[in-house]
């Protein structure tokens, strides 16, 4: 899909302040439930996401981005917002990397994706840079993952799948 400079810095810009967003999220309610060590994943994760929009905004300059509508944007969901597993409170730090490396790969082949679809230079050089800085995190959180112990098999010790005591 062809994309206008303007319209794909809006959707970069929008898919960073989504993840920012959502990442944030998640670690405060880990937060809350003294999941400390996935906080702050998720507060690094927050942090590479604010950093990577603040350096799109810097590169827009003068260039006035369309206001698009959620409808508007070509996809279903942004590419760096993973689905509610991520929202599990009891989730572990090693599966809280896993869910923060899928999003930062479908980031990677949005923007690989865009950079392959467009016909104006500009465009696919950013595109292809984003998609650069994606597989950048991508390969942090290779590094985290290889370091961080692998949780049970099992969820049994979740105390939501206990049975009530009487």
């Amino acid at each position: 899909m062809d994309f206008a400079l303007p319209e794909f810095l809006a959707h970069a810009v929008a898919l960073e302040q989504e993840a920012a967003e959502r990442y944030l999220e998640l670690a405060d309610m880990m937060e809350a439930h003294r999941n400390d060590a996935v906080s702050s994943v998720f507060r690094s994760m927050t942090r590479f996401s604010k950093m990577h929009c603040d350096s799109i905004k810097l590169r827009i300059g003068s260039i006035e981005l369309p206001k698009l509508k959620s409808w508007e944007y070509r996809w279903s969901s942004p590419p760096e917002v993973g689905g509610e597993e991520g929202f599990d409170y009891m989730i572990e730090p090693y599966n809280a990397l896993k869910y923060a490396h899928a999003n930062e790969v479908r980031a990677m082949q949005f923007y690989r994706w865009a950079a392959e679809g467009s016909s104006d230079a500009e465009v696919r050089r950013l595109a292809l840079e984003f998609a650069s800085e994606e597989a950048e995190h991508v390969a942090a959180l290779d590094k985290w993952i290889a370091l961080t112990p692998r949780p049970s098999t099992t969820w049994q010790d979740d105390p939501d799948t206990l049975p009530p005591v009487v």
